[in-house]
C-alpha cells in the first residue's frame, strides 16, 4: 500500500496540470472565444490571430508555446518544465474537443467569469509546481536571472495585445473587456498563490546540510542562522533564502523531501537590494 500511496502522490501534481488545462479550455471556448474577447499572454496572442486568419487557436496556442517550452527546458528546471508541457498539451487537447459555444451573450458576464477560471486554472498550477507555459516560463527565466520588474513586463506585454485587439478589429468595447478578463485573472492568482513575486523563506531544520544542497540548486544564495526554542531551549539552523513565487512550489516539495518535520515561514519580499541570483547569466 504505501508504494501505492507514494504512486498516487507523484502523479498528482500531473493530474492537477491536466485539469488545469481543462479548466482554461472552458474559460477559452464557453467564455471568452465566442465573444471575441482575449485572455493574457500567449493565449491572447493566439486568439488575435486565430480571429484574423481563422486557423485553429487550440492548434495556434501550442505552437506559440512550443519554441518557448524548448527555451525553458534548457534553463529551468526539467520538473517544471516537464509540469508545463503537459498543462500546454491538456489545454490543446481539450481546446480541439470542446466546442466553442457561448455560454453566454453578455461580454461582462464572459469576460468575469472567463478572467476568473483561467486565473483559478493558472493558480493551480503554479502552486502544483508547473505552469500554464508562455509568459509563466518567461516570466520565470528572467526572474531567475534578472532582478527585473516582471509584473510590469507582464503588464505592459499585455496591454499591447489587449491594444492590438482594438486597433485591428476596431472593437475597443472588446479589448476593455479582455482587459478586465486579464486584471481578475491576475488577481485570482494573486489570491490562490501569492501576490508577491519575490518571497523570503525561512526555513527551520536539523538537516542543514542536505537541505542547503537541494536549495541552491534554485539557484539562489542561502543564508544559515544558528537560533534556539524559547520552549525547549533546542538548538537548531534556521535558513533563510529569498526565492519567486515560481519556484515556491519546488522550494516546498524539496522541504517536505528532505526535512518533513521542517518549520517553514513564507513571508512577503517587498524589495531586494544587493545581488539578488547566485550564478551569471
Amino acid at each position: 500500500m504505501p508504494k501505492v500511496w507514494k504512486k498516487l502522490a507523484g502523479a498528482g501534481p500531473f493530474m492537477m496540470m491536466v485539469l488545469g488545462g481543462a479548466a482554461a479550455a472552458v474559460g477559452f471556448n464557453l467564455l471568452l472565444i465566442p465573444v471575441k474577447l482575449l485572455s493574457s499572454g500567449v493565449s491572447g496572442v493566439a486568439m488575435i490571430i486565430g480571429y484574423l486568419s481563422g486557423l485553429s487557436i487550440g492548434w495556434l496556442y501550442f505552437a506559440l508555446n512550443l519554441p518557448i517550452l524548448l527555451w525553458g527546458y534548457r534553463v529551468l528546471g526539467r520538473r517544471f518544465i516537464m509540469l508545463s508541457i503537459v498543462n500546454v498539451l491538456a489545454t490543446t487537447m481539450f481546446l480541439q474537443l470542446l466546442p466553442e459555444r457561448p455560454f453566454t451573450d453578455d461580454r461582462l458576464l464572459a469576460a468575469v467569469f472567463g478572467g476568473v477560471l483561467v486565473g483559478l486554472a493558472s493558480a493551480v498550477c503554479l502552486r502544483s509546481g508547473g505552469s500554464t507555459g508562455g509568459l509563466d516560463i518567461v516570466a520565470s527565466i528572467i526572474s531567475r536571472y534578472r532582478d527585473l520588474p516582471v509584473g510590469l513586463l507582464v503588464v505592459l506585454l499585455n496591454t499591447v495585445i489587449v491594444a492590438a485587439l482594438g486597433i485591428v478589429k476596431k472593437d475597443w468595447n472588446a479589448a476593455l473587456y479582455s482587459m478586465l478578463s486579464i486584471y481578475l485573472s491576475g488577481k485570482v492568482i494573486d489570491l490562490v498563490h501569492t501576490p508577491h513575486h519575490k518571497v523570503t523563506a525561512f526555513i527551520v531544520t536539523n538537516h542543514t546540510p542536505e537541505l542547503v544542497s537541494q536549495l541552491l540548486t534554485l539557484p539562489r544564495g542561502v543564508t544559515i542562522l544558528r537560533t534556539r526554542g524559547a520552549f525547549t531551549s533546542e538548538e537548531k539552523d534556521m535558513l533563510m533564502t529569498v526565492t519567486t513565487r515560481f519556484e515556491l512550489a519546488e522550494l516546498r516539495k524539496m522541504v517536505r523531501g528532505v526535512d518533513p518535520k521542517a518549520f517553514v515561514n513564507v513571508v512577503q519580499t517587498i524589495d531586494v537590494i544587493g545581488e539578488f541570483r547566485r550564478r551569471p547569466p
